[in-house]
Parts: C-alpha cells; structure tokens; sequence
C-alpha cells in the first residue's frame, strides 16, 4: 500500500479545516475557494505555526514550501521565524502580536527568505488566529497571493 502523502493524513486534514474556519471566523470570507484538499495545491500561499514559545511551522501548502525552497520534511517542525530573516524578524513578531491582540490582521507586507538565500516580498498578507474545536487558541495561520522576489 503506498504511504499517504503528509498532507493528506487524517492530522493535517484536521489542521486545514481549523486554518479554513478560524479564516472564515476571523475575516468573515472564505480562504479560497476550494475544498480542504485542494487547500494544499491552492495558488494563495498558506502557512500555520502552533503556539510553542519559539512557534514551529505546523503547516505549510505547495505554493509555500516552493517560495521557501523546502520540502514538507523540512518545513514543518521549522522554527516560524526562520521563514524571515534576522533583521526583518522584528516587524515579522510586531504583525503577529497585532493579528494576536485582534485575532486577525490584514495587509502586512515583509521580506522573506528562502532555505537558498533568495529573498522575497510578500504583500497584502493576511495572519490569524487558530482555534481548535473547542474554541481553544492553538495557533497562528497566514496567507498571501501577491509576492515578488527581490
């Protein structure tokens, strides 16, 4: 039998139905238009970290793990901040405690850079609040569209 792929597993499928409804709860509009399944092949980028004291990434699509160069493996158990460089991590933690104190922010823009080096600038992004289904906060979730490389 062949292995389910990491994003597909009954785990990551529970994860991207929180990131969909904690987006519907937050900005009061669909992520994207797709299902959850196809969340991971969407072209809208899609990152989530937990609530760990240093955050590590616990999600990340297709159209993510090819901006930061990563494979899954990679990727998620990463330290959040990784995705940004030293300097810009600064102005990357400020628009997670603002989207924190409100449970959603929109509009950040912020360089990033990939496992290369290659440096990107993501615009307009939206950052949000994770809640279980408990209504417990149990992380941080982003998505952006627009990027250019630097």
């Amino acid at each position: 039998m062949a292995e389910t792929e990491p994003w597909h597993t009954p785990e990551t499928l529970l994860l991207v139905s929180r990131l969909l409804s904690s987006h519907q709860r937050a900005f009061h509009r669909p992520l994207v238009d797709c299902s959850g399944q196809d969340l991971f092949s969407s072209d809208v980028a899609v990152l989530a970290h937990d609530n760990s004291r240093d955050p590590l990434l616990i999600y990340a699509n297709a159209t993510a793990l090819r901006l930061w160069e990563r494979p899954w493996e990679d990727m998620i158990g990463m330290p959040s901040r990784y995705t940004s460089e030293a300097e810009a991590r600064l102005q990357r933690d400020s628009a997670l405690q603002q989207a924190k104190q409100g449970d959603a922010f929109e509009g950040y823009s912020g360089v990033r850079v990939s496992r290369t080096g290659k440096r990107f600038m993501i615009s307009n992004a939206r950052i949000w609040t994770l809640w279980d289904e408990t209504g417990r906060d149990c992380g941080q979730a982003a998505a952006f569209s627009s990027w250019l490389r630097l």
